[in-house]
C-alpha cells in the first residue's frame, strides 16, 4: 500500500487490490490506437476520464459509461489497475482505477462537463497548468506502473 498527502493535504491511501470498500467513483486510464485519451474538463483542464458511480450500476459499467459520455470512446477492454481512498474529513471517498482499451471513438454532440476527447502519443513528465489537479498527484503514476510492468508510462 502507498500514502501520500494530496494538493488539499488530505491523507491518500492506493492499493492494487480492492480494499477499502464499495467504490462510488471511478477514474479510467485510456488509450486508443497508442494514444492516450483525456478529456478536458471546462473547469479542471485536461484529465483521464471518469465519474461517480450511479444508482444500480457496478463499477465496471461506471467507468465504461465515463468514458464514454466524456469522450466518446467505446470500451474493448478494461482492466482494473487498483483502488484509491482519499481521507477528507467532510466526504471521504473511493475511487477504482481502471485501465480502458478502446475500440472506437463516436463523435458526440455533447460531452457533459468536458469538451471531448484529447489525444497525446504521452503523457509529459511536467504537468503544466492545461493539466487537471487529478493528474498532479501519485496516483496516475503508481496506476502506469500496473501496466505492462511499467512500459507505458510517461517518456523519459
Amino acid at each position: 500500500m502507498k500514502r501520500f498527502l494530496d494538493k488539499n493535504g488530505y491523507k491518500v491511501e492506493f492499493s492494487e487490490n480492492p480494499v477499502f470498500g464499495e467504490p462510488w467513483h471511478v477514474f479510467v486510464l485510456s488509450r486508443y490506437k497508442g494514444r492516450w485519451v483525456l478529456t478536458k474538463h471546462r473547469e479542471r483542464g485536461f484529465e483521464f476520464p471518469g465519474g461517480k458511480r450511479e444508482a444500480g450500476e457496478s463499477i465496471e459499467e461506471t467507468a465504461i459509461r465515463e468514458v464514454y459520455e466524456e469522450t466518446g470512446g467505446l470500451v474493448g477492454q478494461l482492466q482494473f489497475l487498483g483502488q484509491y481512498k482519499v481521507h477528507d474529513p467532510v466526504k471521504p471517498f473511493v475511487k477504482s482505477i481502471y485501465y480502458a482499451e478502446l475500440r472506437e471513438i463516436v463523435k458526440k454532440r455533447n460531452y457533459l462537463e468536458t469538451d471531448g476527447p484529447i489525444f497525446m502519443e504521452s503523457l509529459p513528465d511536467v504537468l503544466g497548468e492545461e493539466f487537471s489537479f487529478i493528474m498532479k498527484d501519485e496516483i496516475v503514476p503508481l496506476s502506469l506502473s500496473r501496466l505492462d510492468g511499467g512500459t507505458l508510462q510517461r517518456n523519459e
